[in-house]
């Protein structure tokens, strides 16, 4: 009997690519974790936004099951990547293993996060400095990518994370850097959502920025889009983003 040919594919650029526009585009997830009484996976879903290194970050209630499940055992499971017309599994999906890393208030990267959590989502002002809320880091050890029918491939969790000695600066400088570019374009992120054929929506704006892209949201929707090269420093940001939006395609 002949060998049945693997059906995963050899991991190539254009699905690292796919799966970090999955992961990073997600403005919520299903998450799964350990249940600490019975070992049974548990499943959740919960907002979801990024540290500037492109690493998941969920924040969560003290007195969730999830957040429970996490502080016996910090692995966990997310899914990501949204159905659209016709039969769901024809659309891409990442699932991501990880590891959950607490960031509580006074924790070094707590206001980066906290700053980045409520530009994706405004609405968990609210409740984002509640005591019993706290941010998870979620480390991807290791992913799954469903590109649709007959597209499976195995990524490390290196494929996912951005590796670049800019993080921090660019991190330091990420308000100011789209307040200039702001102001130096008032339509840049109208003449964005045009070019990247973003839905029909009214008050695009740039909700992220770090060396591997950006993302532009209105109300539920938001783009995700990845530079060719990672940028350098936040005028390569600026450069990279005044290009999209304005040379002639």
């Amino acid at each position: 009997m002949k060998d049945q040919p693997s059906p995963i594919r050899e991991t190539d650029d254009e699905a690292r690519k796919l799966a970090r526009v999955l992961l990073r585009s997600a403005r919520h997830a299903a998450i799964a974790v350990l249940d600490p009484e019975t070992g049974f996976p548990f499943a959740s879903r919960v907002l979801l936004a990024t540290d500037i290194d492109g690493t998941p970050v969920i924040l969560v209630s003290r007195l969730s099951a999830h957040t429970k499940a996490l502080a016996k055992d910090p692995r966990a499971s997310l899914l990501t990547g949204e159905p659209g017309k016709g039969d769901p599994l024809a659309h891409g999906r990442l699932t991501t293993q990880c590891v959950a890393e607490p960031v509580e208030h006074g924790h070094r990267f707590h206001e980066r996060i906290r700053t980045r959590f409520l530009d994706r989502h405004p609405k968990a002002k609210l409740y984002i400095d509640f005591p019993d809320f706290l941010f998870f880091r979620l480390k991807p050890e290791r992913a799954s990518l469903n590109g649709g029918f007959g597209r499976a491939y195995h990524l490390d969790g290196s494929d996912l994370v951005i590796q670049s000695p800019a993080n921090e600066a660019i991190a330091a400088k990420a308000a100011e850097t789209v307040r200039d570019l702001v102001e130096r374009h008032p339509d840049v992120a109208a003449i964005l959502a045009m070019r990247l054929n973003a839905p029909e929506s009214a008050s695009w704006r740039i909700c992220g920025i770090d060396p591997a892209g950006f993302e532009i949201i209105s109300g539920d929707f938001l783009v995700r889009y990845e530079f060719e090269t990672l940028a350098a420093d936040s005028d390569h940001i600026c450069s990279n983003i005044s290009k999209i939006a304005y040379s002639i395609p």
